[in-house]
Formats: C-alpha cells, structure tokens, sequence
C-alpha cells in the first residue's frame, strides 16, 4: 500500500462505500436500457478499483456496497432491499463473491511485488558490498559497518556488531542459514530469532573462519525467511573476504584503516 492511501486510508474506504451508491443510483435512471448484467460487471469495475489500492477494508466494502445498493436499485422490486427474480439473486451473490475473490487476489500481487522488491533490495546490498571488497575502495572498518548496516536491515534486528574473537554463545547462524542454539537445531520459522542470547554469524573465506557477527534481535520476535537468513550470510562473507590474507603477489584484497 502507497503511503497517500496508507494516509487516507479512512477516506479510501469511505469511498469504496459510496462511489457504488452513485453508480446504481445514475443507472436506476436508465433501467429500461441498461440489462442488470451489464450493471454488474459496471460494478465490478468499482470493487477491481477499491481492490486494487492494496486495502483489504476498501475491497470488502466496495463489494458489500455494490451487492446492496444493486438490490435496492436495479432489482424488483425497486426501492426496496428485496429480490424476487432467482437471476438478480445470483447475480447480486456473485457480486459479493467476485469482490471478494479480486481483493484477495490484488491483496496477493501486491505482496508478490513487495516480496520482489525486498529480494531486489537484498541483492543489492549483497552486490553492494561484494564491489566494495572487490573494488578495494573503502576501509575494512567500513565495510564491516556498512554490512552490519546491510544486516539489520535484512533480518530487520535491533543491533549487529563485528567480533574477531570465538568466545561462547548460544545460537549461532550457520554458513548453510540453519541456526542451532545451545548445540541443537533451531526452528526460525516457527520461533523466530532467539531473543535471549547474541547470534553468532561467521564470516568466512576459504572455508576459514575470519570473524563473526554478533546479531541481538531482543525487543521483538522477528521470523525471517531463510532466503533472508541467507542474504545474511553471504553479506558477511564479503566481509570474510576482505579479511583474507594478501594474495599471492603481496595485494591485499581491500584496504584496511
């Protein structure tokens, strides 16, 4: 949802409820030329459009309004909440139903589109840190803070810090975006990141380890997927990288501070 609708969001609804009123209130006016079945799908045109900002409510209302206001206006007898012909009676179900139906179907692209910018998002950061060990242009220091950075956006935590000791901890990300905590394997999908204990991340280079990330998530229970806990991962193996010897010819692969 954009942030204009998610501002009017009162207004958007009370607009879903309204414009289906005025139209079968103007098509009443034509009733002996305009067929009930081309006023339906007039009106499904409504409840797409109400559908279509991404607010469920606006939806469901649209469709609610356009059903009602379709039996009071279009169908006899007029004037009245009543319907005695079985076509106008299904028809006026299937209002409903298809409102229904498009919302929850526009409810689904719009959360498709917003996983795919995520996604979009996610490889940039990846790709944005791996150009800048590559590229050899900024400090480790702060490369390692532009991916702690990287990090808690992600995996949307409250704190991620760099540690280049090993001591003890409870959970741990693994290289394969599993996590373990206290030796035994931990469900984040179904309990989110621990909220108790630091999480430790590798960074790696080489299949050797050059550090770790030290991630806490304790002010709320956050469930990443675990595309996202890969993300994660390959994000602190460019800092791994980084912190690789000089290769061969005596370069190092970044600068450091």
């Amino acid at each position: 949802m954009g942030p204009v609708l998610q501002a009017h969001r009162p207004l958007v609804v009370g607009a879903a409820a309204v414009v289906p009123l005025v139209a079968c209130g103007v098509l009443s006016l034509f009733r002996d030329s305009v067929a009930n079945t081309n006023a339906a799908l007039g009106l499904v045109l409504l409840i797409v459009a109400a559908a279509s900002t991404g607010i469920r409510a606006a939806g469901l209302v649209a469709a609610l309004s356009s059903a009602a206001w379709f039996d009071f206006f279009l169908t006899e007898p007029h004037n009245q909440f009543v319907i005695t012909d079985r076509a106008d009676i299904e028809t006026d179900v299937l209002l409903m139903l298809v409102g229904v139906a498009v919302t929850e179907v526009a409810l689904w692209g719009r959360r498709q589109q917003a996983r795919a910018s995520r996604e979009r998002g996610y490889l940039d950061g990846v790709l944005s840190a791996a150009a800048t060990v590559g590229a050899g242009r900024s400090s480790t220091r702060s490369l390692i803070d532009h991916v702690c950075e990287q990090i808690v956006d992600v995996l949307q935590i409250d704190r991620c810090r760099f540690d280049p000791g090993d001591g003890p901890v409870l959970a741990t990300l693994n290289n394969d975006a599993t996590m373990t905590y206290n030796g035994h394997p931990f469900n984040v999908s179904r309990l989110g990141l621990p909220t108790d204990s630091e999480i430790a991340l590798v960074t790696q280079s080489g299949g050797v380890a050059r550090g770790r990330f030290l991630l806490t998530a304790a002010t709320r229970v956050v469930k990443p997927t675990l595309e996202q806990l890969r993300v994660a991962v390959a994000l602190a193996d460019q800092v791994g990288a980084a912190l690789a010897p000089p290769d061969l010819d005596g370069q190092p692969p970044s600068s450091t501070s």
